[in-house]
Parts: structure tokens; sequence; C-alpha cells
């Protein structure tokens, strides 16, 4: 019996692209990791106030130090976790459900963190002491819409994975169908809190939900990253078998796939990925959607080079569009939610990108 190539023959449209080689992704990653790091630079040394990065690494005592290493270092820090994250598990359930729509918010992970912050902002509760006393100064400390997200996401991923057990070749749909309703009616209860909430809570309501990008502690940077690697490190390990689960799971199986398996563990670590991402950070639209779709048309549908491309090309893609946030402060006199540059930004890209993949059909 001869062997079986592990790895799915390219679609027709994606005939003429080069194949996978280690050295191949090895300078892509490269290219992509020195577009990052240009891009985190310009992230932290502009703003509505520049800042010399010669003065923060000579100066401890200058203004520009103390800006850089309390302000822009964190920051800039969390969007790119946030948007590697997003970007990542993109990509990963777009080829997990087989459908190219697929965002990080299709599994109802958005949706259970929105309602579970929602929740705490109506309610005023700053703080986990608020809620609940005695539990140590560092816990009381931690904010409380942050662990109302978290404990939202977490609970929408059980459910919508439970909901797909079961459904063998259909599961794909149970789970999409399930994320889908399940963000519905969160969005619905959302809607309900809103229009019950005093007015002067509202607008922290609308703001988080925007999405924004904050100034979170050490501590908490660290155990971003850390969850990120892992559950990014997952989805990376997991991409050639993604490869032939794209196929279909019966093809997927017959090349020796454990299907239910593997694709148990994409959905987990790309649900985690998203539930750390909108706890820190809130609703952030098209990083997750675009970005894939971009290095998609440009390199092919292989997603051991996606994954990975992804992760470093979603930082980069919403460390740009936080810079914006900051640089248009003295045209709107405040600095407008990340998640609405984003959409700004992602709207016309991906029509556009829609218009070409029609030509090119068409042609």
């Amino acid at each position: 019996m001869g062997t079986v190539d592990p790895h799915p023959r390219p679609s027709p449209r994606g005939r003429g692209r080069k194949s996978f080689t280690l050295a191949r992704a090895l300078g892509l990653g490269g290219a992509f990791l020195v577009l990052l790091l240009a891009v985190f630079l310009l992230a932290v040394r502009f703003g509505d106030q520049p800042i010399s990065l010669s003065d923060a690494f000579g100066d401890p005592s200058s203004s520009s130090a103390v800006i850089f290493w309390s302000v822009r270092l964190p920051r800039a820090l969390l969007a790119a976790l946030v948007g590697a994250g997003l970007a990542a598990s993109g990509v990963t359930l777009q080829g997990v459900l087989r459908n190219p729509l697929a965002d990080p918010f299709v599994l109802g992970v958005s949706g259970g963190a929105a309602l579970g912050a929602t929740l705490a902002l109506a309610l005023g509760f700053a703080t986990v002491g608020e809620v609940a006393m005695g539990l140590g100064a560092g816990f009381e400390r931690l904010s409380a819409p942050a662990l109302f997200a978290f404990v939202g996401a977490v609970a929408a991923m059980l459910f919508v994975l439970a909901a797909s057990r079961g459904h063998g070749g259909r599961a794909p749909y149970a789970v999409l169908l399930t994320g889908i309703v399940f963000n519905a009616f969160a969005s619905a209860v959302i809607t309900l809190v809103k229009t019950l909430s005093d007015p002067n809570r509202l607008g922290e309501i609308l703001y988080w939900l925007a999405g924004t990008l904050g100034y979170e502690r050490t501590g908490t940077l660290l155990l971003s990253a850390l969850l990120q690697a892992v559950a990014i490190g997952v989805m990376l390990a997991l991409s050639g078998r993604l490869n032939l689960l794209t196929l279909g799971d019966e093809d997927a199986a017959s090349l020796g796939v454990s299907v239910v398996w593997t694709r148990r563990w994409l959905l987990l670590a790309a649900s985690a990925s998203v539930a750390d991402a909108v706890v820190l950070s809130g609703l952030i639209g098209f990083v997750g959607l675009i970005v894939p779709h971009l290095l998609r048309l440009a390199f092919g549908p292989d997603q051991r080079l996606l994954v990975p491309l992804s992760a470093l090309g979603g930082a980069a893609f919403l460390l740009l569009a936080d810079l914006l946030t900051r640089l248009a402060i003295p045209l709107f006199g405040s600095e407008p939610p990340v998640g609405v540059v984003t959409a700004l930004l992602g709207g016309p890209l991906f029509l556009a990108l829609l218009y070409r993949s029609g030509r090119l059909s068409a042609g």
C-alpha cells in the first residue's frame, strides 16, 4: 500500500503558488517579525505626544522615559497580544468551520464576555472587592468587568463546545449555529440591560463594547502572554491536521486524523485565545477576518504558514490601528475606541477583497 501525502493538494486557485517549505516559512516569518518590530517602534514612539527613544533608555528621569515605561510600552504589548490572538484564532476557526466568513467572535465567546462585562458595569462594580470582600487585597483590586467578562466567556465557550458533541460530520455547522444563536441571545440581553441602565453608566458600557485598549499591569500582561503563547502554540501544532480537516471529516479520517479530538482542541485553543483578548480589550472587530484573508490571498491556504503569519500580522495591524487612535486625539478632542478604527479600516478593505475575489472567480 502506497504512502499518502499528509497535506492537501492545492485548489485550482492556489496553483502556481510555492509549496510549503521550512526555509520559506522561516523567511516569511522573519520578514513579518521585522514588520511587527517596525510598527511596534512607531507605536511607542508616536502618539498625542511624541517621545525620544534615546531619552527613554538613557535618562530614567526624563518625561520620555516615564511615558515610555508606564504608558506606551504596556499598551503596545497589550495591542500586540490581542491582535495576535484575534488573527490566529480567526484563521483557525475559518479552517475548522470551513467557512471563510468565520471570525473570532462567531463561537459566542464574545457574546458571553460582553454580557458579563455589561452586567458588571451596569451594576456599578469597578473592582472585585465591591462584589466579594475577604479575598485579599490583590484579588479585591482586580477589575470586576474583566472578571465578569472572563466568567461569561468561559461559560459561553463550554456551552458551545458541548453543543457540538454527538453531531458527527455536522459538528462544524452545529458549533457555528450555536455560536450565532448564543451571540444573538447575548446581544438581546445586553440591549435590555442598556435600556434599563443608569444613563451615567451607559457611556462606560458603550465604550467597552466598542473595543478599547487600556494600560494593564505587568502581571496581567505576563499572564495574557502565557495564555496566548499556549493557545497559539496548540493551533500551530495542529495546523498540519487542520489542512486535512478542511477536506472534510471523512477524507481527514481516512488519512489518519482523529477528527473529533483535533476539532475539539482547535476550538478550545481558539476560544481561549479569543476569551483572553475580549476580556482585556472588549470587542475589537475585523482583525480576525481581514488579516487571514489578506494572507490567504498572498500566500495560499496552507494553515502551517497562515497561523504564525496571522499572529504576527494581526499584532502589527492592531498596533497600527491603536497608533491611529492616539494620533486622532487632536482631531477629535478625545481618543476614539480602537474597535471603531479597525472597523473603518477593515470594512472597505474587506469589500475590496470581496470584489477582487469575485473578479478572479469570474475570470
